[in-house]
């Protein structure tokens, strides 16, 4: 069974960076999109930034520019790179491939 490790989260202040990893172990169909989601207390998970099937990069209209998710196939990684945080960006960041989801990591930003 696939498991997802994220890595990274922790406090930074507004206009910081933070560098998210996810790490699987085993391999999923190629059918399945992987990327990374988020949810804040009293709110819905929600889609940050995931590459599709074909590839391509998809991001929420929220963090477009200022987050970049990259990927190494070879092993098995995605990063998720967060530029010029904001407090609402404060959340419990998933990684997800297909069903498989991570344990997730917070990553609070405050002054």
């Amino acid at each position: 069974q696939v498991q997802l490790v994220e890595s990274g989260g922790g406090l930074v202040q507004p206009g910081g960076s933070l560098r998210l990893s996810c790490a699987a172990s085993g391999n999923m169909p190629l059918k399945y999109a992987r990327g990374w989601y988020r949810q804040s207390p009293g709110k819905q998970r929600e889609m940050v930034a995931i590459f599709t099937i074909n590839g391509k990069p998809v991001y929420a209209d929220s963090v477009k520019g200022r987050f970049t998710i990259s990927r190494d196939n070879a092993n098995n990684t995605w990063d998720l790179q967060m530029n010029s945080l904001k407090p609402e960006d404060t959340a419990v960041y998933y990684c997800q491939w297909g069903p498989r989801w991570g344990q997730g990591t917070q990553v609070t930003v405050s002054s």
